[in-house]
Formats: structure tokens, sequence, C-alpha cells
């Protein structure tokens, strides 16, 4: 049997198939479609400072090969999550990350401490640095050195906690700010966030989404996701990546595995087959004996050259 277990820094997980936030709620949700003692982690929906009521109306739509969300990070709070969602999640046979966003720098280095004081049970922790869907934007990742400083600044509030970084695909070189995540010392990488986006009703003459733009998810957006990763894997040597974007087959698990990534996060397929996350895991020993690989680890990044 094939070892599944993966590491990334001081994150360890049984296998590299984790479920991506925004998708799988806070866990209890999808409780009866999943088995989580196979899951190798679950990172549950963004949550801010103080609760948001999130964007008008409506929220999604489908498109060709995927779905735009402009959700606005609907939640009730960080105070909710770690007295209310916390201690479920503490019970279930995985890893779990948490999920942060904050409106100012400050507020995203209040909330890693507050996270580092009473998150006793996380992984680690998850900064969503760049969400395209909310009103106003959250564009922290689209400028290397503000990157650098909310890492560097979450990093001295939230020591003891292993953080990724969730890098967003709306800027010029994902490299540049890849690089300055981890200056800044950030653990891993999640690799990428959704596309901005916007749907028209033209009979209307306008946005469909309420939001105007959204994020764009699923298959559609794969082989960008896989760009992002290659580029970052290549150009920013000893750092850890969590791919996400389009996944949905164990093809395109080892894809992401090989172009070098370490986990992956399974998202929008949730939504129309809750059940996948689980049944990739059963299905990765297949495939990892078909390369005669003995583990993932083996075959993270071995991409060969073109022509």
């Amino acid at each position: 049997m094939p070892d599944l277990r993966v590491t990334l820094g001081r994150l360890i997980f049984r296998n590299p198939i984790l479920v991506a936030s925004g998708t799988f709620g806070y866990a209890k949700e999808m409780a009866p479609f999943v088995d989580f003692s196979k899951l190798g982690g679950i990172v549950p929906k963004t949550v801010t400072q103080l609760p948001r009521a999130g964007n008008a109306p409506p929220r999604t739509i489908e498109t060709a090969s995927g779905m735009l969300n402009a959700i606005g990070l609907d939640n009730d709070g960080l105070e909710h999550f770690l007295g209310h969602h916390l201690p479920y999640l503490r019970t279930l046979p995985t890893a779990i990350l948490g999920n942060i966003a904050g409106k100012t720098e400050d507020e995203f280095v209040e909330m890693a401490r507050r996270v580092g004081e009473a998150g006793d049970g996380l992984a680690g922790l998850e900064l969503n640095l760049s969400c395209p869907n909310v009103s106003g934007g959250l564009d922290f990742a689209t400028n290397p050195e503000v990157t650098r400083r909310i890492v560097q600044r979450c990093r001295e509030a939230c020591p003891r906690v292993p953080l990724i970084a969730k890098l967003t695909p709306n800027v010029t070189s994902i490299v540049e700010i890849a690089k300055a995540a981890q200056d800044g010392g950030i653990d891993a990488v999640s690799c990428v966030n959704t596309f901005l986006g916007i749907a028209i009703d033209w009979r209307k003459r306008k946005p469909i989404l309420g939001n105007g733009v959204g994020g764009l998810s699923g298959p559609a957006i794969k082989p960008l996701a896989l760009r992002c990763v290659w580029q970052v894997a290549k150009q920013v040597p000893g750092l850890p990546i969590i791919a996400v974007g389009g996944i949905g087959t164990l093809d395109d698990v080892l894809e992401f595995l090989v172009a070098g990534a370490s986990a992956v996060q399974v998202g929008t397929a949730n939504f129309y087959d809750p059940g996948l996350s689980a049944r990739l895991v059963d299905e990765l020993p297949g495939a990892l004996g078909v390369l005669g690989a003995g583990s993932v680890r083996e075959i993270v990044g071995t991409l060969r050259a073109a022509g």
C-alpha cells in the first residue's frame, strides 16, 4: 500500500485530499455524505472579525464548466466560530484548517492573534488574502509588500499555528506574491482563489449577480490554476503548495501533484458531488501504482520539460 502522507513544512496530512473553504460549510452539513476520516483535511468557511450579511442576491450563477459566486463572506464572525463551530470541528477525525479574512492589515493580525490564543485543535490557519466577490474587494494579495507584511505580522502574532496564504490569480505575476509570502514566513500557499468574472443579462442590460462581479471556479479554471501552481513550484523553491482550482477527477489531482503541489483542495465539485473527495482518496493508491511510486511525495514536482 503506497504511503499517502504529505508534509508541507509544519503541516502534516494523512493524505493530500482536502476540501476548500466556502464549499464545505462548517463540515456538519456534509456529515451525511462524507466519511471525514478519509480526508486529509477540511477548510471550513471563511470567517471575518465581525458578522457579515454578505452580498445582495443573486449570489451564484452556473457558467460553462463552472460557476460564478458572489456570496460576500456571509458568516457570524470570529467569536461565533471559536465558540460554536470549532468545538464540533475539533471532534472530527481529520486535520482542520481555519480560514480568516480581515478588512485591514491590523484586523488580520488581531484575528490571527485571537486564533492563536483560542484555536487549539486547528492544524493550521489559512489567510484569505483576496476574495474577489466582496463589495469593495479584499485585494491584499495583489501587492507583494502588503502580502509579506501581513504574513510576517500574523506569524509574529500567531507563532504556534502553521499559516497558509491563499493567493489570488488576479495579478500580473503570482510568483512575486508567492515569493513575498515566503519572505514573510508563510508555511505554505493555497494556489489559487477564484478568477474575477461577470455574468450579464443582455436583455435587461444589467449584471446578473447582485454584486456585479463574482469569482469564477470549477473545471473551467483548472488549466489556469495548474499553470499558476507550476509557475510557483518552479520559481519559488522550497515553498509548499496546496492546489485549488477545478479539481473534479483523479486525473486532476495527479496533474497538480506532478506540477508541484503537495496537496489539493476540492472546491466547487463538493456542490454537485459531495462524496467526491473521499472517493479520490480511495482511488489515489491505484494511480500511484501506475506510476510505480511508493508514496505521494515521490511524484510531487516531477513534471518533465516539454518536447
